[in-house]
């Protein structure tokens, strides 16, 4: 009986930590093998060539099944949660500053939903006064995240899941709301659909991509939003079929590949450059605002064609 139940088990059993072509010649451990080996492991003779330890537990959970439910997680995944929020030191003071920052996300995250309602109530010209109020508070929470020196992984992650609230949807809806009865309701769902998709994808590969700290790559959705809300809210006398083409061009620049400089190498330019555009405001804020928009869609392409001159 004893010997019965030793072959079951030694049948059952299945070896592992061989090679793949050991396992395709034999994967039991037959009973004569078992015999052939009684006196080299009765005298402890195999002990000199048995592998150590860790080789031979690195190749037993090398050829161990895995559970596609339950995929491995590496050692730096399965502590993420003890990871906290705000690296370095933790004290009161740098809490307070990381909670004022996180609260100007919050607070454009919040205005982007309030534009959302006042859309949907017919109040456009005040919801894209909202969506401006967006864009100041995200520019505001990154800047002074990087002066309280309070920026994390955290943050960032939580700025572009606000951008996407604001600007990828709220901006939209204000717009489809304000393109109600001069367009066709499929064009203007179709223009603001691909504002949505384009921000969405926009923001995913801003996230995953090298950081360029002279221009970006394609129009941000910041500046894209921006440019929104102001046509609504200054009321741009385009006809509707020009505005949704407008706004669909619009979204496209934002996944093109073309740079476009950076609102801190714009401020950085000769004070009499900005003289042209303050005095054009004051003649006709409109005509103006919509040559700013038309030349800075237009220096993408003429800053990528001198860029492959010159490479």
């Amino acid at each position: 009986m004893r010997r019965s139940s030793t072959f079951a088990r030694q049948v059952l059993l299945v070896r592992v930590g061989r090679r793949d072509d050991d396992l395709r010649t034999t994967d039991l451990a037959l009973p004569e093998h078992r015999y052939a080996d009684r006196q080299r492991r009765r005298y402890g003779l195999d002990r000199l060539s048995r592998p150590p330890i860790d080789a031979t537990r690195a190749e037993i959970e090398a050829v161990m099944p895995v559970s596609p439910a339950l995929p491995m997680m590496r050692t730096d995944e399965a502590t993420a949660g003890s990871i906290p929020l705000l690296p370095g030191e933790r004290t009161v003071a740098r809490r307070m500053k990381f909670g004022l920052v996180n609260a100007c996300t919050l607070a454009s995250l919040m205005l982007g939903m309030l534009a959302i309602f006042l859309a949907m109530q017919g109040e456009v010209r005040i919801a894209a006064l909202c969506l401006i109020a967006c864009v100041i508070f995200d520019g505001l929470d990154g800047a002074l995240a990087r002066r309280l020196g309070v920026a994390s992984p955290f943050g960032a992650q939580m700025d572009s899941l606000a951008d996407m609230c604001s600007f990828g949807l709220a901006a939209p809806v204000v717009v489809y709301a304000s393109l109600a009865g001069s367009v066709s309701t499929a064009a203007a769902a179709v223009a603001c659909a691909l504002v949505a998709a384009c921000a969405a994808i926009r923001l995913a590969r801003f996230n995953v991509s090298p950081k360029d700290g002279r221009f970006f790559c394609g129009v941000p959705t910041t500046m894209a939003a921006a440019v929104l809300a102001v046509t609504v809210a200054i009321g741009l006398p385009v006809p509707g079929p020009v505005l949704v083409a407008g706004v669909a061009l619009l979204a496209f620049a934002m996944v093109s590949s073309f740079p476009y400089a950076k609102l801190a190498r714009l401020v950085k330019m000769p004070p009499w450059l900005w003289l042209a555009p303050v005095i054009g405001a004051l003649v006709d804020i409109r005509l103006t605002f919509a040559l700013i928009v038309v030349g800075y869609l237009v220096s993408g392409p003429v800053l990528w064609l001198r860029q492959r001159r010159t490479a």
